[in-house]
């Protein structure tokens, strides 16, 4: 699996693999996790105990940010034991992803977003509850002999899927809800230039087809893999209510199972439309040089009748997994306001926002005459 992680140039990429966990790494994962588990539990109390101080005392405002946070932290590791024992990077990577989404939060509160839209203030990580997640940089990680070796001795057996196309500036250990452990490595990009086509595509989003083309023979069907899931993750969803826990009591082994295999359909419904997605998005940004693309956000759907549909057909995944080819291969990909998609003559640009139906190849431009199939 394979995701963009920035934009300059052809970017970053996050390659990850599946990882053979034995019984002694996995104690000494868990112990590095309880650890960093514990840091970001102090950082969130740290933030609440600011934001009461400040509030009762507005001329004495302290702060709370990733340098205040760091002192904490050497603190900390001198008074305690117990922290000195593990690796000093994961922890630093904690706080500063803590600082992140402290950030966001802080953000979208002064831009007065509606609460919906508000990333949230970081919260507290339960023991049971949260998944691990160990981020280390180039100074906390080495591939030695085909394996990955963490500081603090942790040696993992990495499944080579592929070969990492250069050396990764960083690494990320975490398990799934399935119980299935991955290492995502961070490594730059390689642009893969593809010949010239001599063709440009529109696309439209949408929920009965998740993308309509300028082009009939490059239009994305609704795949429907949830659609096709929905039977076993009903049942599963049975088998969890049947075996529910009394509140404050611990699962059956039932339950647990249910929930597991609950989970793991849900994760392969998920690669499901990735891959779809990102077959669809090669076969585009192979036949063509230029793609304009509405920038659509299908997150108001969740809120109509069409949420069940909207979210089946990951219109945002196959949107993200068009624009990484694009960048990728160096393709000129154009995000179009949604607000004129279907007004406007893609030939003349003439205004019909009344006189023209919806739809992508059902009309012909009153001002020119042009019909759609033939911008293809």
């Amino acid at each position: 699996m394979v995701t963009s992680v920035a934009t300059e140039g052809a970017g970053y990429a996050r390659y990850t693999y599946r990882l053979r966990v034995s019984s002694t790494a996995l104690a000494a994962l868990m112990a590095e996790w309880d650890r960093c588990r514990w840091i970001w539990n102090e950082c969130v109390a740290k933030s609440k105990a600011t934001h009461l101080h400040n509030k009762a005392s507005p001329e004495d405002k302290g702060s709370c940010g990733p340098a205040q946070l760091d002192r904490m932290l050497t603190v900390a590791r001198t008074a305690t034991a117990w922290l000195r024992e593990g690796s000093s990077v994961p922890q630093q990577q904690v706080i500063r992803d803590f600082g992140k989404s402290r950030a966001k939060a802080q953000k979208d509160i002064k831009d007065r977003l509606p609460m919906h839209r508000r990333a949230g203030m970081p919260r507290w990580k339960k023991k049971g509850e949260a998944d691990p997640s160990l981020n280390c940089t180039r100074r906390g990680f080495r591939l030695k002999d085909g394996r990955l070796q963490l500081a603090g001795g942790i040696s993992l057996t990495v499944v080579w899927s592929r070969d990492l196309p250069s050396e990764p500036s960083s690494v990320r250990v975490y398990r799934d809800s399935p119980g299935h452990w991955y290492a995502g490595f961070v490594v730059a990009a390689r642009a893969e230039s593809l010949p010239v086509a001599g063709a440009v595509l529109g696309v439209d989003w949408g929920v009965k087809e998740t993308a309509t083309t300028t082009s009939g023979v490059h239009d994305l069907p609704h795949a429907q893999h949830g659609k096709k899931a929905q039977v076993k993750l009903t049942r599963y969803d049975r088998m969890m209510a049947r075996r529910k826990p009394a509140k404050g009591q611990a699962g059956s082994k039932g339950f647990r199972e249910a929930k597991r295999l609950r989970a793991k359909l849900h994760r392969k419904v998920a690669r499901q439309r990735e891959d779809t997605g990102r077959k669809w998005a090669k076969r585009v940004v192979r036949d063509h040089d230029a793609i304009a693309v509405e920038d659509f956000r299908p997150k108001f759907l969740a809120r109509t009748t069409m949420a069940r549909k909207a979210a089946d057909a990951a219109i945002g995944a196959t949107k993200r997994s068009l624009i990484e080819m694009g960048r990728k291969h160096g393709r000129a990909v154009h995000l179009v306001h949604p607000a004129h998609t279907t007004m406007d003559c893609a030939h003349c640009g003439a205004r019909a926002k009344h006189a023209l139906p919806l739809g992508m190849r059902t009309y012909t431009c009153i001002a020119c005459g042009t019909l759609p199939d033939s911008l293809g």
